[in-house]
């Protein structure tokens, strides 16, 4: 909401003719966000797929992010906030704040699916990115919570104290700020008396009328009288259970009855138990709904802009139609004269290849069994030094066997690990200044493609994460694994410094395109230099 409110001030710096107003289909998008979420998700699809304001796109992503994480879609919220920050320019003055509030927001959803390290350093990287007080204050209180998760107490606390530093002490901030403090005390200690501060930061939101804070507080003072005083934690569930009954939050529902089921006597927890597995699985459907929802809508949008061009070219094609088939006539007779003399040249150097790609493929077999495993446990290594000992065994003992016997693959990916092994191969690449993102990585995704498939699109999807690390210097990385129509999709997308004009693939890339052709895949690079690359894998299934 910060990034938006941002803009409000710039819509006012339009040109000097008032009737052209380049922000109106932004304000129309914002202004329903309080209303009708799917509508306005709809509203900000549509700037991001035609406005060229590289701002209002980054805007756009960055509000449908917020409404994918509100409705529990939080890989796709990365996903959208990935783009938001691909249409932005760190060295551009004026991007500086919109990337800090991008970082800030995958901070929270990396918290909301319980990746705190992950959060850490997201908000690191925003932290180097904005000297605004209003959003430090948020994004101390991120880097706060995920500390506090992961039991590093002091550091909870030294983030916490920032946030009181610059905050005003009667407003709800400053609550927010003060609950987390007493409770991150009291778990560091449990003989640390929270209440009065818990109770301090209660009386606050009573008088802002903050209702989302006072659900907050409810929340932290039933789990703090939990192990003390039964009775008054059972009262402050029950009033956070009317507050978020307020706010028609199911999440905040499910956790008050869930301290409630805690809290009770023993005749009320079967009716209750009842009330929080049928709100369970209302969410679970909500949330599924939801994803759904979001992908449909862009798929709307998608599918029109494709129409709206198939209508263009056809009007075209009938303007030009004549012309065309006069230029296919001396195209097809300059071809058929070029393809004679090709054939006898081409005939000598297939025999050529023959020799050459002998050669390769020993090279690509030593290049694949070895070298990027090899490559892969040392940046290990390196980036962790307290690098566990049985997965550093089992790794070597991979790479020993490999080595035994060069003239046949070992497969160690069962079917029923593979999504597993697959997650744990890319991320294992994110470190300190490379972060990994995956979406769609799941069980349905594999069970599509053929056996025989799998385990080269793993040492293809090893060749590209090595590729990045050692050339690229990406900052993000996105993975996304897609389904559609008969065809399973792979697209890698980073923000490195891409590939120059003219590049010639090297021994990596060259295996990586021929182990797609051998599965009866495509493969594309789509790059300019300094603007990132994207590589697209489609494999046909039945």
């Amino acid at each position: 909401m910060l990034l938006a409110v941002g803009y409000c001030s710039s819509c006012q710096r339009t040109g000097k003719k008032p009737a052209i107003d380049p922000w109106a289909a932004y304000r129309k998008a914002y202004n329903l966000l309080s209303t009708n979420r799917d509508s306005a998700f709809l509203y900000f699809n549509r700037l991001a797929e035609n406005s060229k304001d590289r701002q209002q796109v980054a805007l756009a992503y960055y509000n449908m992010a917020l409404i994918q994480s509100y409705a529990g879609d939080h890989y796709g919220a990365q996903e959208s906030l990935t783009i938001s920050l691909n249409s932005l320019d760190e060295n551009r003055a004026g991007d500086r704040n919109y990337l800090a509030t991008d970082f800030n927001e995958l901070a929270m959803t990396s918290f909301n699916l319980q990746e705190y390290a992950t959060s850490l350093i997201y908000c690191q990287k925003a932290l180097g990115l904005t000297d605004d007080p209003a959003l430090l204050q948020y994004i101390f209180t991120n880097q706060g919570n995920a500390n506090q998760k992961l039991g590093k107490y002091e550091e909870a606390l030294t983030s916490y104290r920032q946030v009181i530093k610059l905050s005003d002490r009667k407003g709800t901030v400053y609550a927010m700020a003060l609950t987390s403090l007493a409770t991150t005390k009291w778990l560091k200690d449990s003989k640390y008396n929270a209440a009065p501060d818990l109770h301090a930061a209660l009386a606050i939101r009573l008088r802002q009328k903050d209702t989302w804070g006072l659900n907050s507080s409810y929340a932290h003072l039933a789990d703090f009288y939990g192990k003390k005083n039964t009775d008054s934690a059972l009262f402050y569930a029950r009033k956070m259970l009317v507050v978020a009954t307020r706010l028609q939050s199911p999440d905040d529902r499910l956790e008050a009855t869930q301290k409630m089921i805690l809290f009770t006597h023993t005749a009320e927890i079967k009716n209750l138990y009842l009330q929080y597995q049928a709100l369970n699985d209302s969410i679970t459907a909500v949330h599924r709904a939801a994803k759904n929802q979001f992908a449909l809508i862009r798929y709307g949008v998608e599918k029109n802009k494709a129409e709206n061009l198939v209508l263009q070219k056809a009007n075209t094609e009938k303007k030009y139609q004549l012309g065309f088939v006069l230029l296919f006539t001396v195209c097809a007779a300059t071809f058929a004269f070029f393809w004679y003399r090709k054939r006898k040249w081409q005939q000598e150097l297939d025999k050529q290849n023959a020799i050459i790609e002998t050669r390769q493929k020993d090279s690509k077999k030593v290049h694949d069994t070895l070298a990027n495993d090899i490559y892969r446990i040392m940046k290990r290594i390196q980036h962790d030094p307290a690098v566990d000992r049985s997965w550093l065994e089992d790794n070597i003992d991979e790479v020993y066997q490999r080595a035994r016997d060069l003239s046949y693959e070992i497969n160690t990916d069962p079917d029923e690990y593979f999504t597993e092994k697959i997650d744990d191969l890319l991320t294992g690449f994110a470190n300190e200044e490379t972060a990994v993102v995956l979406v769609g990585n799941e069980k349905e995704f594999w069970q599509k493609l053929p056996a025989a498939s799998k385990p080269e699109l793993k040492y293809v999807l090893q060749e590209l994460m090595v590729n990045m690390q050692k050339h690229s210097r990406a900052g993000n990385v996105l993975v996304r694994f897609t389904q559609q129509e008969g065809t399973c999709l792979i697209t890698y997308v980073d923000d490195g410094i891409g590939l120059k004009d003219g590049h010639v693939p090297k021994n990596g890339l060259k295996n990586t395109g021929n182990r797609i052709n051998t599965i009866g895949g495509e493969i594309k690079f789509v790059s300019s230099a300094g603007k990132g690359l994207e590589i697209q894998i489609a494999i046909t299934v039945v």
